[in-house]
């Protein structure tokens, strides 16, 4: 039989990650993209360097 104790931590864990995500300033925001802010022609990946 599963321990009540274990299932309390692991929902808790989850219920405290699913909360910070939330509180989240950013979720807020939506990027608008404009004709003036055109998008990156390629995307940087960081620890790439670019071929010679």
């Amino acid at each position: 039989m599963i321990d009540n104790f274990a299932l309390a931590v692991s929902h808790g864990l989850i219920a405290l990650t699913i909360w910070l995500l939330l509180r989240r300033p950013d979720l807020d925001r939506e990027a608008a993209a404009t004709a003036n802010d055109p998008a990156p022609a390629t995307p940087e990946r960081p620890g790439r360097r670019p071929r010679a």
